[in-house]
C-alpha cells in the first residue's frame, strides 16, 4: 500500500483494518495509500500501533513510523489481541482510532503435536493429528526418535498399532542405529515385540555397534521377551561388530544376570565362544566379578582351560584382579 501524505495536522483518526492472520502473526493496515508523500519528513503524518496488555489493560507502543501497515509477529496461537492506532499530524495533534480485537488462528498440526500425543499416551489426540493428513508420521523429535520408537519404548501398545496402521516405518533407526524393535526388546514390552515382528520387524537388524534385538533384550533382562525370541528362531550366537560379543558375552560382561544366561544356555548358545581378544563368557564373568554366573557357566560346560590371546585363563584373571570370592569358588572346584 502506498504511503499517505497528510498535511495540516491530524484531521481524523485512521481506522485500523486487519490483513493476513496466522497462528503467530496479525497484519494491521491503515490509511488510504492513494497519495505519495513528498517534502521533508517533518510534514508527514506519523503512526504508532499500540497493543493492550490484558493484565493491566494499558496500552504499549509496538510500532512507530510512517508506513501504512505493520505485521505483529511472535504471537500465541488461538489468542485474542487488542490494538489501536495513534495518528500524529505534522503540528503534533494526535488522534486515536477505536480499538480492534483480533484473534490469531489455531496453530497448524505438526510433528510437535504428534509427539506430544504419543508422550501423553493420548489416543484421541493421536487420532486427530493422524487424520489431519498434514503431519509426517515418521517425524523425529530432538532425540532422533520417531513417534513409533517412543510408543514402543514406553509400552503404549494401542498407539503402536495406530501408528503402524497409518504408515509408520518400523525399520527407521535413531542416531545410534536402534529401531523400534530393539527399544521394545530392551524395555521388555512383549506384546509390542510380537506385534512388530508380525508387522515385518527383523531379528537381524543391527545398531551402529552391531548389536541386535537379542543383545538389547539380554541387556534389559526381560525373560518373557527372551523366551519368545528364542521360540521365534532368533539367532543365539550373533556377534556385535565392536568386541564380537554374543548376547551371552554381554550378560557376562555387563549385568551378570544368571537367569538370562540360563535361558540362553538352555536354548543352545555356545558357552565357549571367544571374542576378538580371545576371551570367553567365563573369563568375562570372572573379570566382572559375577560369581553366580561363573558357577552357572562352569556347570554348563564352560572350559576353564581356555586361554586368551595373551595366555591368560579364567583362573589367572581371578588372581590378577583379586577376585577373592571367585578364587574361593575355583579352589572349591579344584580348578586352582
Amino acid at each position: 500500500m502506498n504511503p499517505v501524505s497528510i498535511r495540516g495536522g491530524c484531521k481524523s483518526s485512521e481506522p485500523l483494518m486487519v490483513g493476513n492472520i496466522s497462528h503467530h502473526s496479525i497484519e494491521l493496515i491503515w490509511g488510504s495509500g492513494e497519495k505519495h508523500r513528498s517534502g521533508p519528513t517533518e510534514s508527514w503524518t506519523r503512526f504508532a500501533v499500540e497493543e493492550m496488555d490484558p493484565k493491566t489493560h494499558t496500552y504499549g507502543t509496538i510500532y512507530v513510523g510512517y508506513s501504512t501497515h505493520h505485521t505483529v509477529e511472535g504471537l500465541e496461537p488461538s489468542t485474542l489481541y487488542k490494538f489501536r492506532l495513534r495518528t500524529t499530524g505534522p503540528n503534533g495533534d494526535c488522534c486515536l482510532s477505536p480499538a480492534v480485537s483480533i484473534s490469531t488462528s489455531r496453530e497448524p498440526l505438526n510433528g510437535k503435536h504428534l509427539h506430544q500425543a504419543v508422550n501423553r499416551n493420548d489416543e484421541e489426540e493421536l487420532n486427530r493429528v493422524l487424520q489431519s493428513g498434514t503431519v509426517n508420521v515418521n517425524v523425529c523429535d530432538k532425540m532422533g526418535l520417531t513417534p513409533l520408537m517412543v510408543a514402543a519404548q514406553k509400552g503404549f501398545g494401542r498407539l503402536v498399532h495406530k501408528l503402524v496402521e497409518h504408515g509408520a516405518d518400523i525399520h527407521i533407526k535413531n542416531g545410534t542405529g536402534k529401531d523400534c524393535l530393539m527399544l521394545a526388546c530392551f524395555a521388555g514390552h512383549l506384546d509390542i515385540v510380537k506385534y512388530l515382528r508380525k508387522s515385518g520387524a527383523t531379528w537381524q537388524s543391527q545398531d551402529k555397534g552391531g548389536c541386535t534385538p537379542l543383545h538389547w533384550a539380554a541387556d534389559g533382562g526381560h525373560l518373557p521377551v527372551i523366551a519368545y525370541m528364542i521360540q521365534d528362531g532368533c539367532e543365539l550366537d550373533v556377534r556385535d561388530s565392536v568386541s564380537h560379543w554374543t548376547p551371552l558375552m554381554r550378560v557376562s560382561a555387563l549385568s551378570g544376570n544368571a537367569a538370562v544366561a540360563s535361558h540362553l544356555i538352555r536354548a543352545g548358545t555356545d558357552v565357549n565362544v571367544r571374542d576378538k581378544d580371545g576371551k570367553t563368557p567365563l573369563m568375562l564373568a570372572v573379570l566382572n566379578n559375577h560369581e553366580e554366573l561363573v558357577e552357572l557357566l562352569l556347570d554348563s560346560g564352560a572350559d576353564h582351560h581356555v586361554k586368551n590371546e595373551f595366555g591368560s585363563g579364567a583362573a589367572e584373571m581371578a588372581k590378577a584382579f583379586g577376585r577373592q570370592n571367585i578364587i574361593s569358588l575355583l579352589e572349591g572346584r579344584k580348578i586352582l
